[in-house]
């Protein structure tokens, strides 16, 4: 586990250079990385993509409906609950990727936003591929009975 992490820029003759000190239990490693003119969120990228782990999750994309397994810790106990619904959008990349999934419970829609590298998902299922034309399907919040449906893609 990573106890802490520093990083910090400092240039010389015109090159910038990135330092990165990560401490874990074990030992003290050190990584040294020189890098021409970066800025300060090229390095905070460099650093999730090499140290933040990620999930390996199915491909999925907006209007396919899926079920995330994830996992809930009340007190003591942890039990795996699922949330099955639509995909409304995917946003950002790298580690800070989020996607939204709306379900309606009842005659109430529920939305809910996951980050892709969230510790507690087990799996994700992908349930039905949807066609639609748009990347993020915000007018399904107003759609309600036989209009809210989405077509099936057909491989």
């Amino acid at each position: 586990m990573i106890d802490c992490f520093k990083s910090f820029v400092y240039q010389k003759e015109n090159t910038k250079f990135a330092v990165a000190k990560l401490t874990s239990d074990e030992n003290r490693v050190c990584y040294f990385v020189k890098l021409q003119y970066i800025k300060a969120m090229d390095l905070i990228k460099f650093v999730q993509d090499e140290f933040v782990t990620r999930n390996e999750l199915p491909e999925f994309a907006a209007g396919d409906t899926i079920t995330v397994y994830y996992e809930i810790k009340e007190g003591n106990k942890t039990r795996t609950q699922f949330f099955r619904g639509v995909v409304i959008q995917k946003r950002g990349n790298g580690s800070s990727e989020t996607f939204t999934i709306r379900k309606m419970s009842g005659t109430v829609g529920v939305e809910r936003i996951f980050p892709i590298n969230l510790p507690s998902i087990q799996k994700i299922e992908v349930n039905k591929r949807g066609k639609v034309r748009r990347a993020r399907i915000y007018y399904f919040r107003g759609l309600t009975g036989k209009k809210a449906r989405i077509k099936e893609k057909r491989n």
